[in-house]
């Protein structure tokens, strides 16, 4: 059937109808008084999420380029960093790093397993030279459905007292409780496609008053990814670059459903269905792939050997109109990924586990019927 597609993957995310209509509306002058007054309230929106009283500056770019960002605006070549490694997008922000000539430290740790936060501690406490200028987390690592303890790390890093925190939020931003101005987060990265509910295309980034004073320092060359422009546009309720007018219509709409929901409400959804999704999967007999101390509020990853992950995802695409998102690297073809992050609901995540149980029965898996969707369903009271 056209038009039923149904997205559970880590992002793009599902799009509210009242988000899609905004998007279609015309555009209007992106220097007029009408806009400036939609960027007003989508900063004020912006600094809510956050939990911040920061600047949270809007560039026309995916979750990498916020990323990329900050580090080019507060480094500068030859710094020293430590980043965290444990999956595809630590790895990623480590290689960023190596092509910006950036002294790296990869601190590592298996996928599917978080990272070690004594590790990072004793790196910061032995650097009496203050050499660590950055410290490049992944908080919620997508590619294995791992959360980092951030606020841990936060801790060693604010004790250091010259490394700043660089954070990849763009999947726990909205999904997960990130309160960054109580955990003095210097630098946190995000993505539209994600927890924000709106199509990809713009990329978030809260930037602290320590990373400010870094950025005076900073001696990369940018124009177009200059910081400094957003900040004193953004004091204007303006942009120094032409925005996506229309996804920004979007994402006023989108901020405003948030705000109803509440914070609080956002985040025990969003837990409320990770613990669902992992129940379920673990009463279908299969295994999900990282340990459920660790667990991302955003997307589960699963390893349902000796089924091929691929042969599931087939059938859940083309028989249920259900997208599930692969592994990456050396996991292609060995786990699949449920997203649960955005908007999405209980009964989104009962209807993707029932298609489930029938795709494993198609496949010939054995497992007591309906187990999936009684075990999540136990924890959707």
């Amino acid at each position: 059937m056209e038009d039923k597609h149904m997205l559970m993957i880590p992002g793009p995310t599902p799009v509210p109808e009242k988000v899609l209509l905004a998007m279609a509306k015309r555009p209007i002058g992106h220097r007029s008084g009408d806009f400036s007054k939609i960027i007003a309230e989508i900063n004020d929106n912006l600094k809510w999420l956050h939990q911040t009283k920061n600047e949270v500056l809007s560039l026309n770019v995916s979750g990498t380029g916020a990323m990329e960002a900050g580090i080019i605006n507060f480094l500068s070549p030859g710094d020293k960093v430590l980043v965290g490694v444990n999956g595809k997008f630590g790895d990623r922000w480590a290689q960023i790093c190596e092509v910006f000539g950036l002294n790296t430290v990869r601190i590592s740790a298996d996928w599917g397993q978080s990272l070690d936060t004594e590790e990072f501690r004793s790196h910061l406490e032995a650097d009496s030279n203050k050499e660590i200028k950055g410290v490049i987390i992944t908080h919620s690592e997508t590619s294995t459905g791992v959360l980092n303890d951030l606020k841990t790390i936060s801790t060693y890093i604010k004790a250091h007292g010259t490394a700043l925190s660089i954070v990849d939020a763009v999947t726990s931003l909205g999904a997960y409780d990130v309160p960054v101005d109580g955990w003095e987060l210097d630098v946190v990265a995000s993505g539209s496609q994600k927890g924000y509910m709106i199509p990809p295309g713009l990329g978030f980034i809260s930037v602290s008053d320590k990373a400010w004073q870094a950025y005076e320092n900073c001696q990369f060359p940018r124009f177009y990814m200059d910081l400094g422009k957003y900040k004193k546009a953004n004091q204007k309720s303006s942009t120094p670059f032409t925005p996506p007018v229309n996804l920004m219509y979007g994402l006023q709409v989108a901020l405003q459903m948030m705000h109803r929901e509440g914070l609080e409400g956002i985040f025990s959804r969003h837990s409320r269905l990770t613990a669902a999704t992992r129940a379920a999967v673990k009463a279908l007999g299969l295994k999900t792939f990282a340990p459920d101390d660790c667990a991302s509020t955003a997307v589960t990853a699963v390893d349902p050997s000796p089924i091929g992950a691929e042969d599931i995802r087939k059938i859940m695409s083309s028989k249920y109109g259900i997208a599930l998102a692969g592994g990456q690297d050396h996991l292609k073809g060995k786990i699949f990924r449920v997203g649960h992050l955005g908007f999405v609901s209980d009964r989104d995540m009962l209807t993707g586990i029932a298609c489930l149980e029938s795709t494993l029965i198609e496949l010939g898996h054995n497992f007591s019927p309906q187990s999936g969707v009684k075990a999540a369903s136990a924890l959707m009271g």
